[in-house]
């Protein structure tokens, strides 16, 4: 990376500091004593009967330091206090008189911790800081709070929601930043320390040691490793940096495991190697690129198992193949138990999801499978993993309650949006399956029905346009295109061909507001 790719402590004396803890955790070693009070030699612990020989094995022994305050004086200014206000639809009004319904809107205020990476004002958070709502749009504002009381208004730089990971930036210079380090070089039983703003309280410290690495929590994807840490972490330090003595980040605080919703000692952290070339991809304003198969998956668990006669947890099984993605072109199929991917075994700690997106698109790779009882090996040209936004379109609900997303509408889309009351989505290959049509029909689904005049003529969401005044709209360009051209020729309605499930074309007048 360029500047934010240095990911030094700049101005804030770092290396000195190192070499000073680095003595102190020397010191403190020889400070031991055994049991029976006899003190230590130099070179670290004295073995005992029974005892892991440290000094045989080469481990010098790596006690506390008397204190972290030097250390947290050298980072706290690189760490931000984060705050943001969104406004989010909350219900509906209905109108008697009119028949029309309107959103009903407050505004919310949330926030969180980040940490600033360069000189002029580029900042690392979790994505979950930054979005509101429940389709998890962008904010509306982000402020930035420096730890000297500052404030600043932050522009969103690039959001990646499978990772949580997200890159804000302030209009400032000269700014003290961190560095970022690969938590590989970090052990279990390190200590390790937390800055950030939990529950409002800016500027908090705790410290604590790591509990595990790359710990799975089922989360699922490409990004279900973490670092577990005792530290305290609590709502409010998420997107905050997570440090290692020598004041480097080796994680970025994300998420707790709580039955009472604050911290008991299980809190995560996305490891710094699995964020770095995220925040390079959004600095770059790229997309990440993850690998993908297009198939849908559940675990063996012990049931499926025994009917199967297999055994236990170890590989996955294949519910559903999405037309036209890497699965299907490889020749997998529905009901396929896929038992290793590239070599590596498909188990709950190294599931498919992980292993096919940590695969660089366009790579072939060897699929280990059984189709009915029977061994077979697949070769399969890893594709590229869609945005989660289209995936959650392609696993298409009709009975879903969806309202307006105004934020990034094209013309097209708000068009249509004002003249009949309703937004659509390209129909594709996966949302017809789910719509019980053919893989043959044209069209574009309705996927906010709205309260306007396409609603009130009956359209609902779900239902397929094929047609407007008997020209075909294949995309929301050709339908907006017909409404306009409907409008220019003063008609104050549109004839539309909709197909509804299991059922042949039916057509509905809808009338244009202007």
């Amino acid at each position: 990376m360029a500047n934010s790719a240095a990911f030094e402590l700049r101005g804030l004396n770092i290396v000195r500091y190192a070499y000073g803890i680095t003595a102190l955790l020397l010191l403190s070693g020889s400070a031991f004593a055994l049991a029976d009070g006899s003190p230590t030699p130099a070179g670290g612990l004295v073995p005992v009967p029974g005892s892991i020989a440290m000094v045989q094995s080469g481990v010098a022994p790596r006690g506390a330091p008397d204190s972290f305050a030097d250390l947290v004086e050298q980072l706290q200014p690189a760490v931000v206090n984060i705050a943001t206000k969104q406004k989010v639809q909350v219900a509906t009004s209905f109108n008697p008189f009119t028949g029309e319904r309107r959103p009903v809107t407050q505004e919310q205020q949330s926030g969180g911790s980040g940490f600033i990476i360069s000189a002029d004002g580029y900042i690392i958070t979790n994505n979950h800081v930054i979005a509101g709502g429940p389709s998890g749009d962008a904010v509306d504002k982000v402020t930035v709070t420096l730890f000297s009381g500052k404030e600043y208004t932050a522009k969103i730089i690039g959001r990646d929601p499978t990772s949580d990971v997200a890159l804000i930036k302030i209009d400032a210079t000269n700014l003290p930043f961190v560095e970022m380090e690969s938590s590989k070089k970090s052990r279990v039983g390190d200590w390790v320390i937390a800055i950030g703003n939990p529950l409002g309280l800016n500027s908090s410290v705790t410290a604590g040691i790591i509990s595990a690495l790359q710990r799975n929590i089922g989360a699922g994807g490409a990004y279900d490793r973490f670092i577990q840490t005792d530290t305290a972490i609590n709502p409010g330090n998420s997107g905050g940096p997570l440090f290692n003595l020598q004041g480097k980040v080796v994680g970025i605080n994300n998420r707790l495991i709580s039955p009472v919703g604050a911290n008991i000692g299980v809190g995560f952290a996305i490891p710094a190697e699995e964020a770095m070339p995220v925040i390079e991809s959004l600095k770059a304003g790229n997309r990440p690129e993850r690998g993908y198969l297009g198939i849908g998956i559940q675990p063996v668990g012990e049931d499926l198992a025994d009917a199967l006669g297999l055994e236990k947890n170890r590989g996955e099984f294949v519910n559903r193949i999405v037309p036209g993605e890497a699965a299907e072109k490889a020749g997998l199929k529905e009901g396929d138990i896929v038992l290793k991917v590239n070599g590596r075994d498909v188990t709950p700690d190294e599931t498919l999801s992980y292993i096919v997106a940590n695969v660089k698109p366009g790579t072939k790779i060897p699929v280990d499978i059984l189709r009915e009882g029977k061994p077979m090996k697949l070769t399969a040209t890893v594709g590229t993993r869609p945005t989660e936004e289209k995936i959650a379109q392609s696993n298409f609900d009709p009975d879903e309650n969806k309202d307006f997303k105004e934020e990034g509408d094209s013309a097209a889309t708000k068009l249509l949006r004002d003249t009949l009351g309703i937004s659509v989505i390209p129909l594709d290959a996966e949302i017809a399956r789910q719509l019980g049509m053919s893989a043959d029909i044209k069209g574009v689904v309705v996927d906010v029905a709205g309260s306007g005049t396409g609603s009130q003529a009956g359209l609902r969401r779900g239902d397929v346009i094929v047609s407007a005044n008997y020209k075909p709209t294949t995309t929301p360009d050709a339908l907006s295109a017909a409404v306009g051209e409907a409008k220019k020729a003063n008609r104050s309605a549109i004839l539309l061909g909709v197909k509804r499930r299991g059922a042949p074309t039916q057509y509905a007048t809808v009338r244009i507001d202007d």
